[in-house]
């Protein structure tokens, strides 16, 4: 199995079900629609969810270079971009890296912009090669310090979150 085929399968169990039947594997219709799934949603594949997730998720966070160096931070993103949305994950990425460049000392500060590119990939390599193993470490705690900062923010924001809060710090952080 690849480091996708895993993430997937963590993170489509995290989703669950929806008794609505707007969205399956935590795809929503809109989203499918976009796709080019034209069918029911509860009849939605399996496998047409995987290539939603892989073309929507996977590939524009750049992944496939992450998890050459590290695949448990690969996972982490695709899951905190499948939860929060895709610039969001590359920004808890680029916002972490910046804060341990040790003052450009190893690499230089990135814009963050939501946007994994050539630049991230670097900096993620380079602090890796520096840090391994405890960097993965560090870099895993830093995301889901700003993933957990950012539940709460969005609960308190609307107070029909808060209904949704112990889950995402049980499950996803």
């Amino acid at each position: 199995m690849s480091t996708f085929d895993d993430a997937f399968d963590h993170t489509v169990k995290l989703e669950g079900g929806d008794p609505t039947g707007a969205s399956a594997y935590g795809i929503t219709e809109a989203v499918a629609r976009s796709a080019g799934y034209s069918g029911a949603m509860s009849e939605l594949p399996l496998d047409t969810a995987k290539n939603i997730y892989q073309d929507r998720y996977w590939k524009p966070l750049r992944l496939d270079a992450i998890a050459e160096v590290s695949q448990p931070v690969a996972m982490k993103l695709f899951d905190t971009g499948v939860s929060m949305g895709i610039g969001t994950a590359a920004k808890f990425l680029q916002r972490t890296l910046n804060a341990l460049n040790r003052q450009q000392a190893d690499y230089p500060d990135m814009t963050v912009d939501g946007a994994i590119g050539p630049k991230t990939v670097t900096a993620f390599v380079t602090f890796m090669n520096k840090r391994k193993p405890q960097g993965e470490t560090v870099v895993l705690k830093a995301i889901s310090s700003l993933q957990g900062a950012r539940y709460i923010e969005i609960a308190e924001s609307r107070e029909q979150n808060e209904a949704f809060v112990f889950g995402w710090l049980a499950n996803r952080v």
